[in-house]
């Protein structure tokens, strides 16, 4: 197995639909300009109120990958 070196960059995704939604928006605009993503973790959790309910999720992630 060869030594992996990764570099950590900070994301946010947002959706109406819930806090994985808002993630997989986050990887999946992510993937488009980034490649050997590994891994990530949640490291924050926000939510608008409207009228007295959940309206809208922003989840920041701290998302792994490997240098070439």
């Amino acid at each position: 197995m060869s030594d992996h070196v990764y570099k950590l960059i900070e994301l946010t995704g947002s959706s109406p639909d819930g806090i994985q939604a808002a993630i997989e928006n986050a990887v999946t605009k992510a993937n488009k300009s980034l490649h050997n993503m590994r891994w990530f973790e949640v490291i924050e959790t926000r939510g608008q109120i409207d009228n007295g309910a959940v309206a809208h999720w922003q989840v920041t992630i701290k998302v792994g990958f490997t240098l070439d």
